[in-house]
Order: C-alpha cells, then structure tokens, then sequence
C-alpha cells in the first residue's frame, strides 16, 4: 500500500489558512489589549518608574504581571514635571511619576478637572550644590548669582526661588537680585564644571555627579521634602478606576519590594539609566544617590501645602486655590 500524499493544492491551501488564523488571533489579541502609557524621569527620584521600566525593557514587566495580558505598558521619559504634565494635558500620557510642584500647577491651571495624585513615590533627593570653597552661605549671598534648576516651574525651580525670596531677594521670572535659569540636567553639569554657573537646585543622581565630577559641594540636602508623586489624569480614573486601583496596588508592592531588596534595585535602576541617558553610572554613584533619597508609596493632601504656599511666593498660584480633590485614591 502506498503512502497517502496530501496534494500540493491542499497543503498551500493548509498553509494559508493556517497564517490566516494566526493573523486572525494575533489582531484580535491587540483589539482586546487596553494600552496604559506611563512617563518617569531619568533621575534616581523616579526610582520606581526606572525598575518597572527596566523590567519591561527585559520582557518581565512588573505592572504588565499585576495588571493583567489585556493591558499593554508603553513608556514615556521626560526631562522635568512642566513637560509631563503638558503630555497629561494633551492626553499623551495616562500615568505619570512627577513633583509636587507641577502636579499643584497642573490641578489649578485645569481648574481640579485634569490632574489626580494617586501615591507618593519619593522624599528627599534633591539639594543646592555649590561649588566647593564657594562663599555662597545664604540666600542673600547669592545677589548677582546664577543658578540652574531643572525646569521653569519644577520642583526644584519653585523650591529654588522660594528659598531665595525668603531670603530677602527680589527674584521675577526674568531675572531679579539673583538669576535662576531653568536648565536640562545634562547641561548644568557642563556649566557647573566650566563655573558659568553658580549653583544648581536639582536632584539624584545629578547632586551627586556634581560632587563627584564637578567639585561640587552640598548647601542645603533637602531630605524631607517630598520629591515624587505618581499622578494620573481624571478621566482615565474615572473610567479606568479598577485598572488604577490594580496600578496603585502594583506600585505600593514594587516600592516595598524595592526597600527589601536595595542592592538588585539599585542595580537595575543603573541599569535603565545607563539607557536612558546613554552612558555609564558607576556603582559608587548610585549608591551615593541612593542614600539621600526615601522610597515610600505614601502622600497625604495635607504634605502638599507647604508646596502650594511655595508656589504661591514666587507667582506661580494665585489666590488660595481649593486642592481638596488633588489627592484620590482609586
């Protein structure tokens, strides 16, 4: 008896169904995916963003594992808060690790329509260096100065011209007793380490760079204040709440992962920023980083006034804003 021969018309006919099938599956796979797009910054005080990042990059996503096959995580990275929150604004951008400041702004500006702080994210990590040997002591010393912050209205400019207010100058947007000029971080370093610069008001890991690389030297190691929040904007929460709920929850459990295990988060942290930025963070300077900041999943609305009253003082809020709705929890 000779063997049954499937006919060369049948096979193709197989083959093509087969693709057609797979094609079929694979489409109706990404139809039923919900895509969640979350942006962080390339700074040891977005520690959180880096890792489940670093874990996406490498196929063993951390929310992709607790959120579920249906939601697909893409990654967006930006310089400072001002440029995330207009990526919020433009509905870019769903999710979004940022400082207080911008988040504050960004809630006033939309009159509480657009912006929700659903956790914290980091305390500390952010600090005025100057350079080492400098005469520059206190915010009156710093008349005729220059200083660099990250953005025009992040964090650390707010918190770097209300410093300077208090100190009894006169600080505009365009100038006053003494310059802040909004920089990319990247960049301070260059004018630091060529002392076009007088100081910078920024965060990990580029305070410590600036020790390291610039002889510079720490002024004011602003450990208490709160550095990171995770945000989101307020339709995604209202329509979306189990899917932020299951993000909150995620994010609680990779920021007590990350205080339980620091070195292998320290580790992958480097790692994503060896990516992010294109070069090569050693060891020694993470850890120097890492030694500033406080990793913790908590904010209260209350932690958040003494950012607002900041922001008040040099011109960014008017008025007493009502921030009752800023913070929610899903």
């Amino acid at each position: 008896m000779s063997d049954f021969v499937i006919p060369r018309n049948a096979r193709i006919i197989a083959t093509f169904a087969t693709l057609c099938l797979s094609l079929l599956t694979t489409v109706t796979q990404s139809l039923a995916q919900t895509t969640l797009r979350i942006g962080h910054f390339p700074n040891i005080t977005h520690v959180q963003g880096l890792i489940a990042h670093n874990m996406s990059r490498h196929g063993q996503g951390w929310f992709e594992q607790r959120l579920g096959s249906d939601i697909k995580i893409e990654w967006y990275v930006y310089n400072a808060g001002p440029s995330a929150m207009e990526a919020i604004f433009a509905k870019s951008t769903d999710v979004t690790y940022v400082g207080p400041n911008p988040a504050i702004n960004a809630y006033v500006r939309s009159g509480g329509k657009e912006i929700r702080i659903i956790a914290g994210s980091v305390n500390g990590g952010s600090a005025l260096v100057v350079h080492k040997g400098s005469s520059l002591k206190t915010a009156a010393d710093f008349r005729g100065k220059k200083i660099a912050t990250p953005q025009f209205g992040n964090t650390q400019d707010v918190a770097a011209r209300a410093w300077l207010v208090a100190g009894g100058l006169k600080i505009t947007q365009a100038g006053g007793d003494a310059q802040v000029l909004p920089t990319a971080n990247p960049d301070q370093l260059l004018l630091f380490k060529q002392k076009q610069i007088d100081a910078v008001w920024t965060v990990e890991p580029w305070v410590s760079r600036l020790e390291l690389e610039a002889d510079g030297e720490v002024l004011i190691d602003d450990r208490q204040a709160i550095t990171t929040v995770l945000v989101t904007r307020a339709d995604v929460l209202a329509t979306r709440q189990d899917l932020m709920r299951k993000l909150v929850n995620a994010h609680q459990e990779l920021t007590n992962w990350i205080l339980k295990n620091p070195a292998e988060a320290e580790r992958m942290a480097r790692e994503e920023l060896d990516e992010e930025m294109h070069t090569k963070f050693s060891p020694d300077l993470i850890a120097k980083a890492w030694s500033r900041i406080v990793v913790t999943s908590d904010v209260t609305l209350d932690s958040l006034n003494k950012f607002m009253s900041s922001a008040q003082s040099v011109g960014f809020l008017r008025g007493a804003p009502d921030i009752s709705q800023l913070v929610a929890n899903p």
